[in-house]
């Protein structure tokens, strides 16, 4: 009787199903990059699960987000690989990180599905992409509103999906392509970021016309023992008030830390402390004498809002225009 070989007995006999499959997509990822094919074997299919699978880190969750099975978003992501002829992923258990192929991809891949989107609305303007913002919250809730208004009368078949955040929030939605242009009041950036300065703002400290410091010009031991009503940690508006007023004094009294500036604005008017927010967001108290602003002699606190884009990234038609319709 004839036997197979050791080596010939344990692959076939032995050798996972998994382990079989890497073996193949290995050979023909070898294969592939040693001939050149003049055939277009690349689709948009194989690049949605590749962009899915860099965003959410496993075939499982990316199955979802492009609505396919599991089996059939791993086929298409050896397909790609295969296609390629280079690995994209590091496999470290189950999850999937980029490697420098997949990074050198990933924003390349996005501008590509972009580009697919407007084609297939090119005749159909009441389906075109929607305009994808984020933005920090005195922008997102204060300033941008009137804008978005105007555009739309301008462009009334252009959709808008804007998610309103903390600047960290804002950068991290647009370095994850979730967002494709953002709004952000601090000072924070990232590398794979373009930062485009946009218009000013000013920080004012403000309190209940009842507040002991109200209606008069406050010293910096007052300012430093009251008590304080901020935004919190990790938000443009804080990242800002504890320059100014860290530089200038030393030690804050803060007993409220929130994310909301409507419900430092309410706890401000009900005699809670002193607030530090922008001149866009209490200019309508400060109108209406809800709150006063508290004098002090410190230097006027002024700072720029930007609007942040991808480096790599190929803006849309209607991003495009968003913006120039922001800063005109």
């Amino acid at each position: 009787m004839k036997h197979c070989g050791p080596i010939q007995v344990k692959t076939k006999c032995y050798t996972s199903a998994k382990a079989q499959r890497r073996i193949i997509q290995i050979n023909v990822i070898q294969k592939s990059s040693q001939h050149n094919d003049p055939r277009l074997r690349l689709n948009l299919r194989l690049l949605e699960v590749f962009v899915a699978t860099a965003r959410s880190g496993s075939t499982r969750a990316a199955a979802e987000r492009v609505a396919r099975s599991q089996s059939a978003a791993s086929s298409a992501l050896a397909e790609l690989e295969a296609v390629l002829g280079v690995l994209l992923f590091d496999r470290l258990g189950r999850r999937l990180m980029l490697n420098e192929n997949g990074r050198a991809l990933l924003p390349v891949a996005m501008a590509m599905l972009d580009q697919a989107v407007e084609l297939e609305t090119l005749f159909d303007a009441e389906h075109a992409a929607p305009l994808r913002l984020a933005a920090s919250l005195t922008i997102g809730e204060y300033l941008l509103p009137a804008l978005l208004a105007q555009w739309k009368q301008a462009h009334p078949n252009s959709r808008v999906r804007m998610q309103i955040g903390n600047t960290s929030e804002v950068i991290a939605s647009v370095v994850g392509h979730d967002a494709d242009v953002g709004f952000i009041e601090g000072s924070q950036t990232h590398a794979d970021l373009r930062v485009q300065s946009w218009m000013s703002d000013e920080l004012v400290i403000v309190a209940s016309p009842t507040h002991a410091l109200a209606g008069r010009t406050t010293t910096a031991r007052q300012l430093s023992s009251a008590t304080w009503i901020l935004r919190e940690i990790g938000s443009g508006t804080r990242q800002a008030t504890d320059s100014w007023l860290l530089d200038h004094l030393g030690t804050l009294n803060v007993e409220f830390e929130l994310d909301s500036t409507e419900a430092i604005k309410q706890l401000a008017m009900a005699g809670a402390g002193l607030a530090c927010l922008s001149r866009h967001t209490v200019a309508g108290a400060l109108e209406q004498g809800g709150l006063v602003e508290v004098l002090t002699r410190l230097p006027v606190a002024r700072r720029r809002l930007a609007i942040v884009v991808g480096r790599d990234k190929r803006l849309g038609r209607a991003a495009q225009d968003f913006i120039r319709h922001c800063t005109s």
